[in-house]
């Protein structure tokens, strides 16, 4: 019987090594091939410590680009799933004595209406299953708007930065009609259906008034959610009230400060401060939750490359991100329609 090898630590990067064959001829061009470790699990990262003895964690948690219920693609392979990633990486300040807090660093325009529900579900679980004793602030950076202002709804707390540009409480379907384009190629769409509304928001063709409404209902269902998270998230507002301001639209951090919707205005760092002072904390880490090769060097490292920038709509969706497939989203992106 042959004798065979033990297996490397690492993992071989041989599809990494074929791709680059493949894109070599493109032009001039620089590669760092790095062996990733095979485990992949999450590892802590320090990116904030207190000078001296620290024991006492604070957990960082990102949430930052369009939120769905899939992986996210990238070049060489699939990337995370933003659900799973953030159930794993509460349950690691979960299962650690240490933490005796979490801060949610969300950077996102929203989503999927089922996906920002799920993540908004599993801060709640983190807060049950540690009692109610760790507390979960929400810190708002660029754009937390629609579903990433639902999933702030979860926390004990929410913060604004000076600039964050947030709201955009509502839902939005949105649909496109080939129909005109079509008549003018000559080209027609035939459908075979088993009953009148099974090709209901078909692109091929103008929705019919019975359609809209159907779907209307079904947007009204997913809105009444939206508010009465926002609601059980905000006991100061009322249902009437959030209705009567939450018609889509966003708000800059001092215009959500003065409607309710966020607690205070600071920055991350002040954040970590007025926690310190909550818990009676002496010195503290901030640390984060990373796949090797996952490195960041301090608190405001690895800004998400395809989330919200610096201005009110520069929100770069996925290029697979479908756009002729109907779907309930809590999203703002109104450069994408």
């Amino acid at each position: 019987m042959p004798h065979s090898k033990p297996m490397s630590r690492f993992a071989p990067p041989v599809a990494l090594i074929t791709a680059l064959v493949v894109v070599a001829g493109c032009g001039p061009m620089a590669y760092k091939i790095t062996p990733v470790p095979a485990d992949q699990t999450l590892e802590e990262s320090v990116v904030l410590k207190d000078k001296g003895l620290a024991l006492s964690k604070i957990a960082l948690i990102d949430i930052e680009g369009v939120i769905m219920d899939a992986r996210k693609p990238h070049l060489f392979g699939e990337g995370e799933h933003p659900v799973s990633l953030l159930t794993e990486k509460l349950d690691k300040a979960a299962s650690d004595s240490m933490v005796k807090a979490v801060i949610l660093r969300i950077n996102s325009p929203g989503g999927t209406v089922t996906a920002s529900d799920l993540m908004y579900n599993e801060v709640k679980h983190f807060k049950q299953v540690t009692g109610g004793k760790r507390p979960v602030v929400a810190v708002l950076m660029d754009v937390a708007a629609s579903g990433g202002y639902y999933i702030a709804c979860s926390a004990d707390e929410i913060v604004a930065h000076p600039t964050t540009v947030t709201g955009s409480i509502g839902v939005i379907m949105q649909m496109v009609n080939f129909s005109d384009t079509m008549n003018k190629i000559g080209v027609s769409a035939d459908a075979i259906t088993s009953g009148k509304m099974k090709d209901a928001g078909s692109p091929l063709r103008k929705m019919k008034a019975e359609e809209r409404e159907v779907f209307k209902k079904m947007v009204d269902q997913f809105y009444d959610r939206f508010v009465d998270v926002v609601a059980a998230g905000r006991p100061k507002l009322t249902k009437a009230r959030i209705r009567e301001v939450a018609d889509g639209r966003v708000y800059s951090a001092g215009q959500a400060l003065e409607l309710g919707f966020v607690d205070r205005i600071d920055d991350l760092r002040g954040t970590v401060g007025v926690l310190k002072k909550q818990l009676g904390l002496g010195r503290v880490q901030v640390v984060t939750y990373d796949r090797p090769l996952g490195w960041k060097p301090n608190l405001y490292a690895a800004a998400p490359g395809n989330g919200p920038q610096v201005n009110l709509i520069n929100v770069n969706l996925p290029q697979t991100w479908p756009r002729t497939t109907p779907q309930f989203l809590y999203l703002w992106a109104p450069e994408l329609f």
